[in-house]
């Protein structure tokens, strides 16, 4: 009982962190769109499948209805925030998992889950459903048009006799005025994603980049506002800076001054990346490596490439 009334909290903690969707932008604030970016990032055993068909609800229903369907052996919950004690006081780990996963909003550290996460089967196919419906939205919207408005000519009327007719004033030969909407594509167009080349010079670094899971422009850079990563997984409007060198090979002094000399440029690189609506993440090869940067700054969001 004590569980489900901290599931019941966190549904009402989620209605109100919840604003109505604007008409100028009703697909960015979908829940259902929210759900299932949120559900991307974690693994699923059965490709998403329940995610999908519970993504109409509210989070905390989703994560109940479908906690069976998480790969629990790559998941580690710790309640940070202690709001879970009450409710997993005396039951199985399983409550705790639920209720810190059904937060609405996941404390950094509550949900740690190890190895690089492939979007669900099941998730991309509905994700790529949204990109498919905002492009055709696009598309068919109308344009503005800009020509003179068409003169009318009105109806004839008989002159009474004490009153000649006077000629109308004829007004000035201006196109009509008023704002032209513009989409948020067209008012950045630097956030558009564009392939590009590879930088060239370190073939290993780049192949590492290409055989990256969900990559969805393998064998190029992706340009955006202004910056070339190394990979871009659309489906969860991810960006990447990969990381191949032996880092785990270098002394410790040298590991925490190679991290201290790239840091600013990697926080300018999340900074880049999150003015244009994208996640940012950093892959690494081993393990000291992702430790030395989160000790540098635990903000970032760092992840081993175990498939190169």
């Amino acid at each position: 009982m004590r569980f489900r009334a901290c599931i019941a909290l966190l549904l009402f903690l989620s209605a109100c962190t919840t604003t109505p969707p604007s008409p100028k932008e009703p697909a960015a604030r979908d829940p259902r769109l929210a759900n299932l970016q949120r559900a991307a990032t974690l693994p699923w055993t059965d490709g998403g499948r329940c995610a999908v068909r519970e993504a109409s609800e509210p989070w905390p229903v989703l994560v109940e209805r479908c906690f069976h369907a998480l790969d629990h052996d790559r998941i580690e919950f710790h309640d940070t925030t202690g709001r879970c004690a009450v409710a997993s006081a005396g039951a199985a780990a399983v409550g705790l998992g639920v209720c810190v996963l059904a937060a609405p909003e996941i404390v950094v550290g509550a949900v740690i889950v190890t190895g690089v996460v492939v979007v669900g089967f099941a998730i991309k196919e509905a994700l790529d459903a949204y990109e498919l419906k905002w492009a055709d939205q696009e598309d068919a919207r109308p344009t503005p048009e800009t020509r003179p408005v068409p003169e009318t000519t009105p109806a004839p009327q008989e002159p009474s006799p004490k009153q000649r007719p006077k000629p109308g004033p004829k007004g000035p030969d201006f196109p009509p005025l008023g704002p032209i909407e513009t989409s948020e594509r067209e008012r950045r167009p630097e956030c558009k994603p564009v392939p590009v080349p590879h930088l060239g010079g370190n073939d290993p670094h780049n192949k590492c980049a290409d055989l990256m899971p969900n990559n969805s422009f393998p064998g190029w850079d992706v340009l955006v506002n202004g910056k070339n990563f190394d990979a871009l997984q659309l489906a969860t409007r991810t960006l990447w800076d990969v990381k191949t060198d032996d880092f785990e090979k270098q002394p410790p002094r040298s590991q925490d001054f190679f991290v201290r000399v790239k840091l600013p440029e990697l926080k300018r690189e999340r900074a880049l990346a999150e003015a244009c609506g994208y996640g940012f993440v950093i892959g690494v090869r081993s393990r000291e490596h992702k430790q030395a940067l989160f000790r540098a700054d635990p903000t970032l969001k760092v992840v081993i490439m175990d498939w190169c």
